[in-house]
Parts: structure tokens; sequence; C-alpha cells
């Protein structure tokens, strides 16, 4: 046996890989690298990670490092890579796909910590301020994520190296023990992410093609790993089964939020939407010719360059494309009225009270 705990009569199972077993790991390869390119896409095409909590890609990121570390430790991970050194290079590259997908992960996670840290703020966003919500992590935030991810990762690293060097008979309990770690990280990975999506109300830079298919992809990953490693492998592949179950949470939130963002509000109080803008019922001429939404005065007033009226319209709810714009625009008009110094009657004002402007 070898310094990687590699006997020559165990090197035989690497000798003649099987074709399904081999095609199925080479997948998931690509997979996860392809999986999270809409991620680090919208990230980067938006100019801002808004949406995204900052928690969420502490955990992520430590989990990733942590399982990493865990398939490096294995006694199976370190026999096929022991083997290496009697095979050639197409085995050794099927023996060690295994070890290939949480290096692909922890890298592609990763990448998203630096894109983060990059586009954490909101000013120099690629968007519309508008349609950004919450308020952009500080600086002492943003910074705390980076450093907590560098130490954990420098933790993992020594500490692996020593137990490699030093103690080889501990590596296992070594690699249950990061097993552990990331497992306990996944499962709560996703929960800051669905307290900040509930809150906002969206899904802001976190990509739903990215979880569309980690989502079905994780289950995936989780039972090509319990054939590789079995029951006894099993703080290897909780990792991912966990972690699929919380981004479908999160992926459901998503895609209903998007959905009632684009969809038209139901009918209520006799109001009825054509073309996102409703319109009470009127003439049969405008049955025939959906309304419009009428141009505003462009006079200067609260609002005038999102494209709303004046204060003091008589039917706000032209201008409105849901039930919160509708509320905005009542709020937006009792602002006007508590900043009116000057009604258009009183004494000295536009208007005279005893004078008949009817003729």
């Amino acid at each position: 046996m070898d310094l990687f705990g590699a006997a020559r009569d165990e090197c035989d199972v690497y000798r003649s890989p099987g074709f399904v077993q081999l095609f199925v790991s080479s997948i998931l390869v690509i997979g996860i690298l392809f999986s999270y390119l809409p991620q680090h896409y919208r990230i980067i095409s938006r100019g801002t990670s808004e949406g995204i909590s900052p928690y969420f890609v502490l955990l992520g990121t430590t989990s990733a490092t942590a399982g990493f570390g865990n398939i490096l430790s294995t006694q199976e991970s370190r026999t096929a890579m022991g083997c290496c050194k009697e095979l050639d290079g197409y085995q050794c590259t099927a023996g060690l796909l295994g070890v290939a997908q949480f290096g692909t992960q922890w890298v592609c996670f990763s990448l998203i910590l630096v894109l983060f840290l990059i586009f954490f703020r909101y000013k120099e966003a690629a968007v519309p301020q508008e349609e950004l919500r919450g308020q952009a992590p500080g600086w002492r935030t943003a910074i705390t994520v980076g450093l907590l991810c560098v130490i954990h990762g420098l933790f993992v690293i020594i500490l692996t190296g020593y137990f490699f060097l030093a103690r080889p008979k501990q590596l296992n309990s070594w690699a249950n023990f990061l097993g552990i770690m990331s497992t306990a990280l996944a499962s709560v990975q996703y929960v800051p992410q669905i307290y900040t999506t509930y809150r906002l109300k969206h899904v802001g830079s976190l990509s739903i093609p990215m979880m569309c298919i980690q989502t079905p992809g994780g289950l995936l990953f989780a039972f090509n790993l319990y054939v590789r490693l079995g029951w006894e492998g099993w703080s290897t592949w909780m990792i991912f089964l966990f972690t699929a179950a919380m981004q479908g949470a999160v992926l459901f939130m998503g895609i209903y939020y998007e959905v009632t963002r684009r969809s038209p509000p139901e009918n209520e109080g006799g109001i009825t939407w054509v073309d996102n803008a409703p319109s009470v019922p009127g003439s049969p001429d405008e049955q025939h010719h959906p309304r419009r939404r009428p141009q505003p005065n462009r006079t200067y007033s609260e609002g005038l360059e999102r494209g709303l009226p004046g204060p003091f319209t008589g039917h706000p709810e032209l201008y409105a494309d849901n039930e919160d714009e509708l509320e905005q625009l009542h709020e937006r008009e009792q602002r006007a009225i508590l900043r009116e110094s000057q009604p258009l009657l009183k004494p000295g004002g536009i208007g005279h009270p005893r004078q008949d402007y009817s003729g």
C-alpha cells in the first residue's frame, strides 16, 4: 500500500471502467459547469448581485469547500489517486471523475463569491434603479463574507494536509467530519436566500435557469454518488440531497413571483384589465377598442420621471398596472396634500371663492 492508501490488487477495479457509469459521471461534470454559467452571466449582465443573500454565498462557498475536502480525504478517492501511477490516462480520468465533480462545483461557487464581491453595490448596476429592491450589502458585510470564506478554505487545506501527511489513519474520520460540516452548511444554505427572495418578492440576480438545471441535477448527482460510494459514503451524497430539496423551494418561489409579476391582476371591483392596464366598463365603442394608459400632463410633480400623472387626478387607476402601484399613487397624492400651502380658492391664491367660473 502506498502513501495514498492504494494496494496493487485494489487498482484492478479501475482498469475496466463501466461505460454507463463513466458516461453519467462525465455528463455530471459538464452539467455542473454549465449549470452555473447562467448565474455567472446574470450577475455580470445586470452589473449587480441584488437579490442574492450574502449569507447564501457564505454558506454555499464554505459548504462546497468542505465537500471538496471530504471527497479528497475519503478512502475511495485516495485509492483512485494512488492507482493513477499504474493506470493509463483514460483509466485514471475515469477513476477521478467523482473528485472532478466536487472540484468543479467548488470552483463554480467560488466564482459566484468573487462576482458577489465585485458587484454587491447597486449604484453601478446595469438595470434601472427602480427595478432594484432592498438595500445593498455594506462594505463590512461583503468583506466579512470574503474573509470568512478564505479563512475557512485555509482551515480545510491545512488540516487536510496535516492528516494526510502526519495521521493518515485518521483521514477517514476527518473526511466524515468534513462531510458532516458540508451537509450542515448545505442544509441551511438556502434558508437566508429563501428569506431574501420572500422579502423582496422577486429573484433579482438569482438565476432561475441555474436552479432549473441544478435541482433535478442535484438529485441525479446524489444518486450517482450513492452508486459509487454506497451507504458508507452517506456523508458525501447526503450533501446534494439536502441541497436539491432546499434549492427546489427557492426555485418554486422564484417562478411564482416572476409569473405573478408578469401576469395581470385578477378582476376586482368591476375593473377589467386590458393590455396590463385597468379600465372601467364604458360605451360599446370602448369595448371594441382597448383602453390605453393616458399620457400624463407634463408639468412638474413627484413621479414625473416615471411617467406618472400629477396629483389629484380623477382616475388614478388608469395609471396603475397593479394594486401596489395604485396604492403608491394614493400615497403620493396624500403627500401632495400635506405639502400644499396655497389652496387654489384661498384669498390671494389662483382662484377666488366668490367668483363664478361656470359661465
